[in-house]
């Protein structure tokens, strides 16, 4: 059953969409972590590292929701087994199966904000939600032919066909209590989601943190950066 936390009349449900190692090893993705790094990470995120010393992730997205209204999702996973993280990822992923494990109707959720646009945040997007806009950073749409070539004509092409496509400059609000945050650092458009009510908060960072080696040490680089 996904899990869920509350703050005053807004839920925040995280959905996982699988889990599988890394593509190349972790000492590869930050160079200049030293082990002792490594091992102040590991007491914090046990759970981010197998056995031999690989890194494991999480793919998730998350549902926020006032009440009984309409749903806002926070990226789309990694998607079907054609999607485009197939080659690394471990397709098909079970958003659709964790969505109604939640009591979600795919046609209920209304807005799909997609933190940027790497292959494993934006695999379910499009059809699954026919209701909805996908919202992305102005300087995410105008970065993405630079490092993501093969994206428009599989992901915003048919959203523009659909009138699905909302492009936004900077922090938005998106309902009371539900705000857009132009995060820039991993990606030129990376946009996060503060939740608030009740005095509490909720922020969804999507890859903005992709380790907690990086509580440890926030400067350490990041080789896969693109901003």
């Amino acid at each position: 059953m996904p899990r869920s936390r509350t703050l005053g009349s807004i839920t925040v449900t995280a959905l996982s969409d699988g889990e599988g190692p890394f593509f190349q090893p972790r000492g590869e993705a930050f160079p200049d972590a030293t082990e002792a790094h490594w091992q102040a990470a590991d007491r914090l995120d046990p759970g981010a590292v197998t056995d031999d010393d690989r890194w494991w992730l999480r793919f998730r997205a998350f549902a926020v929701r006032a009440g009984d209204g309409p749903v806002t999702l926070v990226d789309a996973g990694i998607g079907p087994a054609d999607s485009l993280a197939a080659s690394w990822a471990p397709v098909p992923g079970r958003l659709p199966a964790e969505l109604a494990a939640a009591g979600i109707d795919p046609a209920d959720v209304r807005t799909v904000v997609l933190t940027h646009l790497h292959t494993d945040h934006v695999g379910w997007a499009g059809p699954l939600f026919p209701n909805a806009d996908h919202l992305l950073q102005r300087a995410e749409v105008d970065a993405l032919e630079l490092f993501h070539p093969e994206l428009p004509a599989r992901l915003l092409t048919p959203l523009r066909a659909a009138g699905r496509l909302r492009v936004v400059d900077g922090d938005t609000s998106l309902a009371p209590g539900v705000r857009l945050l132009h995060t820039p650092g991993h990606t030129p458009g990376h946009q996060s989601v503060l939740v608030e009510a009740d005095d509490e908060r909720v922020l969804i960072t999507g890859d903005l943190l992709v380790h907690a080696i990086q509580l440890v040490d926030p400067e350490l680089a990041y080789a896969h950066e693109e901003d």
